[in-house]
């Protein structure tokens, strides 16, 4: 039985595989995240995705399959990070109200062992409701933007930032769970029954992988 390690220091990570109900560990993956000159929005996603997944594999110990993602946020063709500070989370906010982005993460899964190493990537389109001035002010004086790509998170209660919503809502919150499901699959781990019907609440038909494990009896 092979280990599952989650190559990711981030709770939001964390939290959403834990609802498929498998047991994992958790190592901290740095990488070197600026984006290369050639590469377009998910060239980039992949392959820091992967690198995560790589960086981390070298830590581990024994017969290991590592999890590793990556997000990004893209507006008109340019790629929003996380703000680097707070006036910078502001412009991102203003510039995404009112209109649709879309959110790309890839989701890597490596086997230490094997050497064998997948990444699949989902899309989905975002639209932003429009919240007003002082809602951005209150919400980034909430210092909840400063660690997300886009400046927001989608599932933030306060804030309520999109406006309408028909696809995975994992993927935007960074960890698709429907793709870390296929994955496995693909890898011949050891799922709980019906894993993905413990996330069901937060996944949606809209969403092409979701209605393809839906159909296959996976819900």
């Amino acid at each position: 039985m092979k280990q599952l390690i989650l190559a990711s220091q981030s709770p939001r990570r964390r939290e959403l595989l834990s609802r498929l109900g498998l047991p994992f560990g958790v190592i901290s993956a740095s990488v070197d995240e600026r984006r290369r000159a050639e590469e377009t929005p998910e060239e980039y996603v992949r392959r820091l995705s992967q690198e995560k997944a790589q960086t981390a594999a070298v830590l581990v110990e024994g017969p290991t399959l590592v999890l590793a993602a990556d997000t990004i946020v893209v507006d008109g063709g340019e790629t929003l990070g996380k703000p680097g500070n707070t006036d910078e989370a502001a412009e991102m906010l203003r510039r995404l109200r009112g209109r649709t982005h879309y959110v790309t993460t890839a989701v890597t899964l490596l086997d230490s062992l094997a050497k064998r190493m997948i990444t699949q990537d989902l899309t989905s389109p975002v639209t932003m409701r429009n919240y007003t001035d002082a809602e951005i002010a209150a919400y980034v004086a909430s210092g909840d933007p400063l660690d997300k790509a886009g400046a927001y998170a989608i599932q933030h209660k306060g804030f309520h930032p999109v406006a309408g919503f028909d696809h995975c809502v994992t993927n935007v919150m960074g960890l698709p769970l429907c793709e870390v499901i296929r994955l496995l699959r693909d890898f011949e781990a050891r799922l709980p029954d019906r894993a993905l019907s413990r996330a069901w609440p937060y996944l949606s038909q809209g969403c092409p992988t979701c209605r393809a494990l839906l159909e296959e009896g996976m819900v």
